[in-house]
């Protein structure tokens, strides 16, 4: 497989030759081989073509887990088009931005969210089309419904020639200190990355695959289904993960592999021990973070447990062995990756001292592009022949990495990256906020959650119950803050930029 071409179109060609009739995805009470999956691609394709969708076009898909996200990731790959995935809990002005940014000609999504759509007409009037999934009968301008044209769809013909360096889609991430970027990614990109977690959990073509992630995310859609799709083996696709079923459904497929990401092994770990702990065919987890109990996870559990460090720009340069002791480690560097641990000003700091991490991988197009339609922030992050990864990590006499901590002010729960600077934007649009800060504070799931401080505008007496009403009709769920403070003023330098550290010392309950 080293030799092969590493686009998408080359791995559905090798596995149609090679096993076309193995089961490559369960989705509910369906399979779907791999010759299926690959002709259901193709008649996404002439589904796109048919409403004008072509070659270097960029498709929003906003879908929740579903056979048709598969379908649109595959078929946008094949023809070329720019896959550009939505975060499922967008609303509001993140959705608007996100629409607005992309300077996409057409959407796919999901009848359930079209209220949200509706609520932003003028963004919907940037859009060629709106293709809807799931029937409905939306008040938006130019939709299409996709689901009938879908189903009596031929499969396209005369696929484009593809190669590695050709971009495949902008994956916003969420940023640190402005609104998200969307990350251009070469198909070469999203290989490896996959290609990676194939090698870290050594999966192969016996392997059923279970990774309860979302795929609009890099950890669903990459280090999960299209890890898979190399590998040969199966992957099972649910709408969501539950720590109530999670071992049970494992125990009913058959899973062999699993991929736990944020909070997922705490949550797991943290429910009452079963003496059928151990019954299940899992063998293998990537672990990311890993857990303080690490070694009671894997004995309670019976598994072996590796870890690694990605990201949506750097790809997958530090990797992990299920030898792995230490919950802090992240790996040691991978094979071919150049990497640098520096101070402010990009000079390599020693061993045990913090420092950014910077990436070089050993091939071009192994990272992002850049940033779509942001020269600015692309030159920020790609500066001195190095990705900066705005991570900051320690390194130790042996090349093991550990994670400290982000560079700037990003908050991780559930699993997401948040924006304080995004936060912060939806507060202040609050009548009664004069100016706010939200920073993180650990939580008891190995993550953070998300501590606001307020102040309000002089005479206003600010509802706290009214507020976060106000917020959860214009901010994703795992945003939400989960401590609000109402002060008199914030710590601010004399020049003026808010304290961020000062707060953060602030015990839950001390204001």
């Amino acid at each position: 497989m080293a030799d092969e071409k590493r686009t998408v179109g080359a791995v559905l060609d090798r596995s149609l030759e090679c096993y076309p009739d193995r089961c490559a995805l369960r989705y509910g009470s369906s399979d779907y081989s791999y010759a299926e999956i690959y002709s259901r691609a193709r008649r996404m394709i002439s589904v796109l073509r048919d409403v004008g969708l072509r070659r270097g076009d960029r498709l929003l898909v906003m879908l929740p887990n579903r056979i048709e996200f598969v379908d649109a990731w595959l078929g946008t790959a094949l023809e070329g088009v720019l896959e550009v995935p939505i975060n499922t809990e967008f609303t509001g002005e993140m959705l608007r931005y996100v629409i607005r940014h992309s300077e996409a000609s057409m959407m796919l999504i999901d009848a359930i969210y079209l209220e949200r759509l509706e609520a932003i007409q003028e963004e919907v009037g940037l859009l060629d089309r709106v293709l809807v999934v799931g029937g409905g009968r939306p008040n938006v301008r130019s939709h299409v419904s996709i689901d009938r044209s879908f189903a009596v769809a031929s499969e396209a013909a005369d696929l484009p020639t593809i190669e590695e360096h050709d971009p495949t889609a902008i994956m916003y991430t969420s940023g640190t200190t402005g609104p998200a970027k969307g990350a251009v990614i070469a198909h070469r990109h999203a290989y490896e990355y996959a290609r990676s977690v194939v090698s870290m959990l050594e999966i192969d073509e016996g392997d059923v695959y279970y990774a309860p992630l979302p795929l609009f995310h890099i950890a669903g859609q990459w280090a999960t289904l299209y890890a898979a799709l190399q590998a040969g083996a199966t992957a099972i696709l649910k709408l969501r993960f539950s720590v109530t079923e999670f071992w049970e459904a494992c125990r009913d497929e058959g899973v062999t592999v699993t991929f736990l990401l944020g909070a997922m092994a705490q949550f797991l770990y943290g429910q009452p021990p079963s003496p059928r702990d151990a019954e299940t065919p899992v063998d293998r987890v990537l672990m990311v973070p890993l857990i303080e109990a690490l070694e009671d996870f894997r004995s309670r559990f019976g598994v072996r447990v590796t870890t690694c460090y990605a990201s949506t720009e750097a790809n997958v340069p530090i990797v992990g062995t299920f030898e792995v002791e230490d919950p802090r480690c992240s790996g040691k560097a991978a094979k071919g990756y150049d990497l640098r641990i520096v101070d402010e000003n990009d000079n390599d700091v020693e061993a045990g001292v913090a420092g950014e991490l910077l990436v070089r991988p050993p091939e071009p197009w192994m990272t992002m592009v850049g940033y779509h339609a942001d020269p600015d922030a692309t030159a920020k992050a790609i500066r001195n022949l190095w990705l900066h990864s705005g991570d900051a990590f320690q390194r130790d006499h042996d090349g093991n990495l550990y994670f400290i901590d982000r560079i700037k002010d990003a908050i991780r729960r559930r699993g997401e990256n948040i924006s304080s600077f995004e936060v912060e934007r939806e507060v202040v649009a609050y009548p009664d906020v004069l100016e706010c800060a939200a920073v993180a504070v650990p939580s008891e799931y190995t993550e953070d959650e998300v501590r606001l401080f307020i102040v309000p505008k002089d005479g206003s007496d600010i509802d706290l119950n009214h507020l976060r009403e106000f917020l959860r009709e214009r901010m994703p769920r795992f945003m939400l803050p989960k401590y609000i403070d109402v002060v008199d003023a914030l710590p601010k330098t004399p020049t003026g930029k808010i304290q961020k550290h000062v707060l953060r010392e602030r015990p839950v309950g001390d204001t």
